[in-house]
């Protein structure tokens, strides 16, 4: 028995984390050329069609040499919660199997991640009424989401930042849908949890400040592809906004103020890398919280190394 075989009959998948600009898409694809696999994206802002410069979207090529799943899949108008990922997940890893191939999650929404690998909270679906009425509060009065939520939800108002609308509203539409909050819903039984196991990797420099010179780099070369002409488009569609789930993904979110005119070109620029290093930062935090990982320093090996490093991995799990 090969060993993509022990792992689909042992009901193992492959995880590549990591923060963002550290090679994780670099290594699924060089594993595809020694494994029969499909990738399985594991970020946010993927599943969003024309937005490809700014999220580093895999390039068609690569999308036609190896089957991906959860990228291109929805319209920057509408919403994907964890839950839909969790469900899509649990879904697809059984689809690869069938497939006889190796299910391999690659991506930084560590979000995603956790829910995954915790279950979900059995919440109600959204009420298009009641998120369109505390909208208009947000636009209106914003300050006061956050003080209804602490009336009501204290621990929630906590840990929900008063700037996240999103987040905010859902935890209000939650206790108005059921007369429980969400800090309750937390506290009992999860759903959806996995019928599988994962491999992880997570790719973590040592060196922080190489990284952020990575971030820096690609993100000029995003703006050199085309970055801005991207968001212009989406900008001029007229139903997009900028606390819609989409345009709320870093770097986008900048590039829309700057097409507001509430940044030049100079602020874009550095409110864009300000944001994508917090999001490293955020990233690694969760990172050095995961167990049983196997942690690997993209810039103290080769590619060829992070490869075998990866097979002597999942050789070692089917032992």
């Amino acid at each position: 028995m090969d060993l993509v075989e022990k792992l689909i009959k042992n009901k193992q998948c492959l995880a590549i984390m990591g923060p963002t600009a550290s090679g994780k898409s670099q290594l699924s694809m060089l594993l595809s050329e020694k494994l029969p696999i499909e990738i399985i994206s594991v970020d946010s802002a993927l599943i969003y069609k024309d937005m490809d410069i700014g999220t580093a979207k895999p390039t068609q090529e690569e999308l036609d040499a190896v089957p991906h799943h959860l990228i291109n899949t929805h319209d920057a108008s509408e919403t994907y919660s964890a839950s839909d990922f969790v469900d899509d997940v649990n879904r697809l890893v059984f689809e690869i199997f069938a497939r006889k191939r190796l299910p391999v999650l690659v991506g930084g929404t560590m979000m995603y991640f956790n829910a995954l690998q915790q279950g979900m909270s059995d919440l109600p679906s959204a009420n298009e009424a009641i998120r369109e009425k505390w909208l208009k509060v947000w636009y209106e009065k914003p300050e006061l989401l956050h003080e209804k939520l602490l009336d009501i939800d204290p621990e929630s108002a906590e840990r929900i930042h008063k700037n996240d609308p999103q987040r905010l509203i859902r935890a209000i539409e939650v206790y108005e849908i059921t007369g429980k909050t969400l800090t309750e819903f937390r506290g009992e039984p999860k759903k959806g949890l996995p019928e599988f196991e994962l491999i992880k990797i997570a790719l973590i420099p040592e060196d922080r400040s190489r990284l952020h010179k990575q971030i820096e780099k690609r993100f000029m070369q995003m703006v050199e592809q085309g970055f801005l002409q991207e968001v212009k488009a989406l900008f001029e569609r007229g139903d997009l906004n900028e606390d819609m789930t989409s345009i709320r993904s870093v770097g986008y979110r900048q590039a829309w103020l700057f097409m507001q005119g509430d940044y030049d070109f100079e602020e874009f620029i550095y409110k864009g890398l300000v944001a994508t290093r917090q999001l490293a930062k955020r990233q690694l935090t969760w990172l050095r919280k995961e167990e049983d990982v196997l942690i690997i320093d993209p810039y103290k090996t080769s590619s060829a190394d992070r490869v075998d490093s990866v097979l002597q991995l999942l050789e070692s799990k089917t032992q």
